[in-house]
């Protein structure tokens, strides 16, 4: 199974795994919530996405030439508050 996002590639993608969230943005992948893999076909489905993503997560790392200690945290965009 592809997985449904392209890791790191921008700052839209999200998708849901039962109640877990999993966020794109181009220097993190985020995954917050939780998911139950229970032993039926709906976990089975759900541990396929999982595994997916977190595959295609892996190999985005392993191809990067240049892969940092560590990413500093970008701080939120700044917006003008229009009325003060």
């Amino acid at each position: 199974m592809p997985s449904p996002i392209t890791p790191f590639a921008d700052e839209a993608d999200s998708l849901q795994i039962d109640d877990l969230t999993v966020e794109n943005r181009t220097d993190r992948v985020s995954l917050y919530g939780s998911v139950a893999l229970t032993k039926d076909r709906a976990g089975l489905e759900h541990a396929r996405a999982l595994k997916a993503i977190l595959d295609a997560v892996i190999a985005a790392l392993e191809d990067e030439e240049n892969l940092p200690e560590a990413v500093a945290t970008k701080p939120p965009d700044q917006v003008p508050n229009p009325f003060g």
